[in-house]
C-alpha cells in the first residue's frame, strides 16, 4: 500500500526561541489565513473516544468565523483510531487522507485508505477508523450538520481516491485550471462539496469570485498569490484559508510547480429565512 504522497501535512513541533514571531497569519471579518507555521504542538486538541490521536482544529462554527462547517487535520499514530469517532448524529463528514494508511469501516464494509483516499460519511452512519501501520497517518476531517429536506433522500456513503476521479477543465482555460469533483453537481442530496482545485503554473482565476458559498481552502501543493477581499496574500502548501460568504476571491499561480488545494463549500439548499426551517 502506498503511504507517501505529495500532499503537505503538518508535523507539529515548536519554533526555537530565536525564531521571528512575525508571519502571514491573518484574521479579518471577511477571511482568515492560518499559515502552516501556526500548526505547532501547543495548539493540538484531543477528542473523546479517540486513542493515540491528536488534531489541529482549523475551522469551527463561531461568530465572525466559519458558519457552516468544522475542519480538522487529524494525526493518528500507530495503533490509534476510534470505534466511536463521531458523537453528533446530525453530522456528515468528508475524510481525505494526506499521508499514511487507514482502515475505515462504514457499517459492515471495510475500506483501506491511502494518500488521496476520499470518503463521504452520511449523518447517522456507524463507522470506525484505525491506523494499523507503523507510521502515523494524517487526514482532513470536514464536518457539517446535514440539512435534511422533506422528499430528498440522504446520500449514501462512498469511498474513492483522487487518482480514480478525472479532473474537469474549467471552460476556456485549456486545462490550466481543473477541478476534481467527487460528487455530481446536480445531485441535490448533497449539501456540501469538497473538491480539489488544480492550477498549472501561470493559471489564474481571472475575476474576483463573489458568491454565497462559504469556503475552506487547504493548500495541498505549491504556492500562489490569493486575492482575499481587497488583499493579495501569498500562500503555500500547508496553509489554510477561510473565506466568508461573498468575500471576493481570485488567485494567480506563479509556479514553478502546480498549485492545488482542497476546497469546501456549502451548496444546494435554500437560504434559511426563519427558525421554522432550521
Amino acid at each position: 500500500m502506498t503511504t507517501t504522497s505529495s500532499y503537505y501535512a503538518p508535523r507539529g513541533g515548536l519554533p526555537g526561541q530565536t525564531a521571528l514571531t512575525t508571519n502571514r497569519a491573518m484574521f479579518t471579518e471577511a477571511y482568515a489565513v492560518l499559515p502552516k507555521g501556526t500548526m505547532t504542538d501547543i495548539v493540538t486538541s484531543n477528542l473523546p473516544f479517540w486513542n493515540q490521536t491528536r488534531l489541529w482544529v482549523i475551522a469551527r462554527p463561531l461568530s465572525g468565523f466559519a458558519e457552516t462547517f468544522s475542519q480538522y487535520i487529524v494525526e493518528v499514530s500507530a495503533g490509534g483510531g476510534s470505534d466511536r469517532p463521531e458523537i453528533d448524529p446530525a453530522a456528515e463528514a468528508v475524510l481525505f487522507v494526506l499521508e499514511g494508511a487507514l482502515r475505515l469501516t462504514i457499517g459492515e464494509v471495510t475500506h483501506q485508505l491511502e494518500p488521496g483516499g476520499y470518503a463521504f460519511v452520511p449523518p447517522g452512519a456507524v463507522w470506525t477508523l484505525h491506523n494499523e501501520q507503523a507510521e502515523p497517518a494524517r487526514l482532513h476531517w470536514i464536518r457539517k450538520a446535514y440539512q435534511r429536506v422533506d422528499g430528498i433522500d440522504v446520500p449514501e456513503a462512498f469511498v474513492t481516491n483522487e487518482r480514480d476521479v478525472e479532473p474537469v477543465p474549467m471552460p476556456d482555460t485549456g486545462g490550466t485550471w481543473t477541478t476534481t469533483r467527487f460528487v455530481d453537481q446536480t445531485d441535490v442530496r448533497h449539501d456540501m462539496h469538497v473538491n480539489i482545485v488544480t492550477f498549472e503554473p501561470g493559471g489564474v482565476i481571472p475575476f474576483p469570485e463573489t458568491h454565497v458559498m462559504e469556503h475552506g481552502l487547504y493548500v495541498l501543493e505549491g504556492k500562489a498569490v490569493y486575492l482575499l477581499n481587497q488583499d493579495w496574500v501569498e500562500v503555500e502548501a500547508g496553509d489554510f484559508m477561510w473565506l466568508r460568504a461573498f468575500c471576493p476571491q481570485a488567485c494567480y499561480a506563479g509556479g514553478p510547480g502546480r498549485f492545488r488545494y482542497l476546497l469546501y463549500k456549502d451548496v444546494n439548499r435554500h437560504v434559511q429565512l426563519s427558525r421554522q426551517f432550521l
